[in-house]
């Protein structure tokens, strides 16, 4: 059973990362250009961006995140006056206009993986692409290409497997790929799992410790699980139709959080979308990385 963390009611609410060292969730509303902050210990917070925030990744630096936005990627000082003071780290040469950054995550040895799509989702425009960004990089010349919505980015446990998904309906998929920990290079990609057959589009991903990945299912309000070998395993249910992304938390990192999507029009059958939820799955996930750079 799916519990209400906070009735926040964010736009897109995605990215969520599980802060180890404060025991703090973290996540974004991307269209609210915010990021949110939620303990148990302390409530929740906000920052006001100055650009579309889509996807977090942690430092080594308290109070100092990395950011994909609109024009590229951005270190974000998360400051006592509510604000995040951005600080450029590489522009983006989008392919079209309009764009942003979506789904993004570190790999494990901690260079900054980000997707770019259309604002105009619906248009269905393959301009979207991965970028890789490390240690010492200034520009970001993309790495893998033609994707409407890049999403589902996630590591196995070792690293030598990397997800990814494109959320678009005409779309629906998810690949594997061997990766290069030494070089962060992705090679022989392959169908992982298809799911125009299954319940919800393929939207943000979480690695469990067995290498499980969990992946929400959006417009089915269902978070799915698939074993390595991409067999569905279980699926579980949010009070929402349109789930976003989860995230291994909590002290035993047991606690699958849940962001959400509130859509316009009448939510009398889902009052609480856009709002975070936790799950207890009954497995554990593995602690993010932390950006290398």
């Amino acid at each position: 059973m799916a519990e209400l963390v906070l009735d926040v009611r964010n736009g897109t609410g995605e990215s969520p990362v599980w802060h180890a060292g404060e025991q703090a969730l973290y996540w974004v509303d991307i269209p609210g250009r915010a990021v949110h902050r939620w303990s148990p210990a302390q409530g929740h917070r906000h920052w006001r961006c100055e650009e579309m925030p889509a996807c977090l990744a942690a430092t080594a630096t308290p109070g100092r995140w990395i950011a994909g936005m609109e024009s590229g990627l951005f270190a974000l000082a998360l400051g006592d006056d509510g604000l995040a003071q951005p600080t450029r780290l590489a522009a983006v040469a989008h392919a079209a206009p309009a764009m942003r950054f979506n789904d993004g995550r570190c790999d494990r040895e901690g260079r900054l993986w980000a997707g770019t799509m259309c604002l105009d989702m619906a248009a269905g425009i393959r301009a979207g692409a991965w970028y890789r960004f490390g240690a010492g990089d200034g520009a970001l010349p993309p790495q893998l290409t033609d994707f409407i919505v890049p999403n589902g980015l996630a590591f196995s446990p070792d690293g030598r497997t990397m997800y990814v998904s494109d959320s678009h309906p005409s779309v629906q998929a998810i690949w594997a790929f061997d990766y290069d920990t030494d070089s962060g290079t992705p090679h022989n990609r392959r169908l992982f799992v298809d799911m125009t057959a299954l319940p919800g589009r393929p939207d943000g991903a979480a690695i469990d410790v067995d290498g499980g990945y969990w992946i929400c299912g959006n417009d089915a309000g269902l978070v799915h699980r698939f074993t390595p070998d991409g067999r569905l395993d279980r699926s579980l249910p949010v009070p929402v139709k349109k789930p976003a992304m989860c995230a291994f938390g909590g002290a035993r990192l047991d606690t699958l959080y849940v962001t959400s999507i509130r859509p316009a029009g009448d939510l009398s059958d889902q009052p609480l979308a856009g709002g975070v939820f936790a799950l207890r799955p009954g497995t554990q996930g593995i602690p993010e990385p932390a950006f290398a750079g």
